[in-house]
């Protein structure tokens, strides 16, 4: 009996020797050295499986077939250009796939060929990166669904540009982790053995290898939580969660990838206030959108209300059943013409898809601009009334 009370009184003693020790971690940005990785978050969490397969998940992998969403195969994978010396041809060699930069005709043909290192997007469209060294740049060719294979966004048709650099601000919305490689000349150096491809669990709740230690200790349950849990953050820092890729294309005040979930946005970036107008892209800055909204202003929405990033999402009527938690369907002024078929159309009308300033591809034909959905939730009185979704249109062409 005394040696059961001695060993208790142990346990407890070194219990709070241990909180005391350790005390309620401090979140830290996640990178290769602290990251647990998404195994381990779903040895315990196997309910968020579905999360692997999201668009934010599989933001960045590795070039596979399995990943690539264009075709490889010959007749397939040229895209031709308004240079009549210039095409681009996709190919798929033994040791991966490649982007070919075809220049010149008959004898005069110089070529140019770069191996894909990363492929990044997943739904409505794919851009591709390369290597150069240690070096990461944009391959000149993108696919989009609802086109193929065009120029990348921005990139001008007719020529073969393989310069584009790839800073850390955009790496950050598309991996969990890539170590940046300090060179005052060059902003696209990095350590590609260390980097974490895709928005991993540990990119909204902060590095777990401690959180993972902690709750596989025989003094988990007498141990502080280690990790950060989004559901119990305020609202303005939940909304900041998501402005970090959400929220505009603003430079970061601090190092690359040391935003931690938890944390006001505003110490991270050198932020403005965007005017009321229209010119907020729809891809760019999607919470400043939201922001405007009445819906937002009246009410403690965020952007988790609508929306769970541990799954899929894609069922525009079941995202207007979250509409109807707040207003009823015999409120919209096109009841009495429309009836019951309204209930799964809020979002068409009051979200549509309009199109991008921000991702433009320029191929012959024009210039095609994708559409991607509104955050402004208002009435949109140039919108027709709902005769089916429109929400999953990709591109539309334009002269602009």
């Amino acid at each position: 009996m005394r040696v059961a009370v001695t060993i208790a009184i142990l346990l407890v003693i070194a219990a709070g020797v241990a909180r005391v020790l350790l005390g309620r971690a401090h979140p830290s940005s996640v990178r290769a050295a602290n990251a647990a990785g998404d195994a381990a978050c779903l040895s315990c969490h196997q309910e968020q499986a579905a999360f692997e397969q999201t668009a934010h998940r599989l933001t960045s992998r590795l070039p596979t077939r399995e990943n690539l969403m264009g075709s490889f195969r010959a007749g397939e994978n040229v895209l031709r250009t308004a240079n009549p010396l210039l095409h681009f041809r996709m190919d798929s060699a033994a040791d991966g796939f490649y982007q070919t930069a075809v220049m010149g005709r008959g004898r005069d043909t110089t070529v140019r060929a770069e191996r894909i290192a990363y492929v990044t997007g997943s739904r409505k469209g794919q851009s591709f990166l390369y290597w150069h060294d240690d070096r990461l740049y944009q391959l000149p060719v993108s696919y989009w669904a609802a086109l193929g294979w065009a120029n990348s966004p921005a990139y001008p048709d007719g020529r073969a540009n393989f310069d584009r650099q790839i800073p850390p601000r955009c790496l950050e919305c598309h991996a969990t982790w890539f170590e940046s490689v300090p060179d005052s000349h060059a902003v696209n150096r990095y350590r590609a053995a260390t980097a974490l491809l895709g928005l991993s669990c540990e990119t909204c709740h902060a590095a777990g290898k401690t959180h993972v230690s902690r709750a596989r200790s025989v003094l988990h349950a007498m141990l502080p939580p280690a990790i950060v849990n989004p559901a119990r953050l305020s609202r303005q820092r939940q909304l900041d969660a998501c402005a970090l890729c959400h929220g505009g294309t603003e430079p970061l005040r601090s190092a690359p990838f040391a935003f931690v979930p938890g944390q006001a946005l505003e110490k991270k970036f050198v932020l403005g206030t965007a005017p009321d107008t229209d010119r907020v892209d729809v891809h760019g800055n999607q919470v400043a959108l939201l922001e405007r909204s009445q819906c937002f202003r009246r009410s403690q929405m965020t952007c988790a209300t609508c929306h769970d990033v541990h799954r899929e999402q894609r069922d525009v009527a079941a995202f207007s059943g979250r509409c109807l938690g707040c207003h009823t369907v015999q409120s919209c002024g096109l009841f009495p013409t429309h009836g019951d078929a309204l209930r799964e159309k809020c979002v068409d009308c009051h979200m549509p898809a309009l199109p991008s300033s921000g991702i433009v591809a320029n191929r012959v034909g024009g210039a095609f601009h994708v559409n991607v959905r509104t955050h402004w939730i208002k009435v949109y009185p140039e919108s027709k009334p709902p005769a089916g979704s429109d929400s999953l249109q990709a591109v539309r062409p334009s002269r602009s």
